[in-house]
Formats: structure tokens, sequence, C-alpha cells
């Protein structure tokens, strides 16, 4: 677990905030898990997060029991609270939800983006092709997703897919990391583009749901891999 600077100064400051502790540490630990120093299947113990966040345990335990509500922790019978293991079933089901949700985001956006919205979308992409480093990458990817989210102008379906990048987290490692795939999702992103330029939700919709296809396709070779 990556331990903060100085777990008393980032309290004291974020109680000047007037932020609840527990949100201190639901944060803590969903930023760990973002960083990738907290990994799936990694035992999580009270005490220790609560000397690393220089919170005391009642906290620390309303969080983690907020991540479990979220599936974001488990509860696994030999080693006690760990961070979610997913499997294949898992995986795919995640993949579907985003499949409906990314591909209903980009029938909207064909219909409700502003023209400063679409080419903030090209912007992001021709970005891309300048980027060899993996995080960089990971983070312009990111950003072009979250931003054809907003351009859907829906915010309830912001909030769902919002909420299934939370849990999209725990898959770990990039589909980026593969060689080829920037390339090959690069197009894809370009194509999306082209059809919220045409003002074609159907195009949109069915681009969208292939890309989220073609990025499962990717990871499940990736999970399976050392099965072979």
């Amino acid at each position: 677990m990556k331990k903060p600077v100085t777990g008393s100064t980032q309290s004291s400051a974020n109680n000047e905030r007037g932020e609840p502790l527990s949100e201190q540490a639901y944060r803590f630990i969903i930023d760990a898990i973002k960083e990738g120093s907290l990994l799936p299947g990694t035992r999580i113990r009270e005490v220790e997060l609560a000397k690393r966040t220089g919170l005391s345990r009642t906290p620390v335990r309303e969080a983690l029991n907020r991540l479990q509500l979220e599936g974001l922790v488990a509860n696994d019978p030999s080693r006690g609270i760990i961070i979610t293991e997913l499997d294949q079933s898992m995986i795919s089901e995640l993949y579907a939800m985003r499949e409906v949700l990314e591909g209903t985001a980009a029938g909207l956006a064909a219909r409700h983006a502003s023209e400063v919205e679409i080419a903030f979308l090209r912007e992001i992409n021709e970005r891309d092709a300048k980027l060899t480093d993996t995080l960089d990458l990971l983070r312009n990817n990111k950003l072009f997703h979250s931003t054809l989210y907003r351009c859907a102008h829906n915010r309830y379906l912001l909030k769902m897919l919002n909420s299934l990048q939370e849990s999209m987290m725990l898959l770990g490692r990039s589909t980026l990391a593969k060689p080829g795939r920037p390339e090959i999702a690069r197009k894809e992103h370009q194509e999306i583009i082209n059809a919220l330029e045409a003002r074609d939700p159907k195009t949109a919709e069915q681009l969208s749901r292939t890309h989220i296809r073609e990025a499962y396709k990717t990871r499940l070779e990736a999970f399976l891999e050392p099965y072979e």
C-alpha cells in the first residue's frame, strides 16, 4: 500500500475543508486502487489503514463497509477483507454493461454534443498519436471517454457510467498496454467522432459498442493467457 508522506497532515488539511473522516478513508483507498498500490486480492487491515491515514479505526471501518456495498472490496473466508478480484464472469458482465452504457452515450452525443465538444474529442484523439508512454496513453484515453460521456448531456447516464468506471479500476493493467491496441483504439475513436459530426446516432452507438467489444476481446485474451 502506498504510504502518504504525512498521514496526520493530510487528515488535518481535509478536516479544515470539513470533509467527513470516513470520506477521507474512502478516497485514500480509491486512490490507492487507481494508482495500483492496492491490487486485487490485497488484504486490507483496519489497523494498518488507520495508521497510514492518521485516522481512527471507526471511519476506516465505515469506508470499508461502503466499498463492500459498492463491490470494490470483499470479505474472503480465508484472507479477510480484500480488494475484490474479478473472475471471467464478472469481467464479462462489466464489459456487457459498458457496451450498453457507452453505446447509449455515443448515440445521445450524436444528437446533443456541441460543435466545440466534438472538436475537443477530435483534439484528444489527435494528441493520442503523439504519445508513446503507456501511462500517458491511458490518461488520454480516459479523457476521451469521460468527455464522450459528458457529450451525451444526460446526468443520470453520466452517474451510471462514473459508477461503472470505479468497478473497472479492478481490472488492473490497461488493454492499451498490448502492442498495436493503441493504434486500433485511436482509429475506432476517430470513427465514432466522424459519426458524431455526421449527427448519426445509430452509427455512433454501433461503433461505440464495437469499440468496447474489441477492448473486451483484448482483456479476455490477457486474462486467459496465464492458463494456456
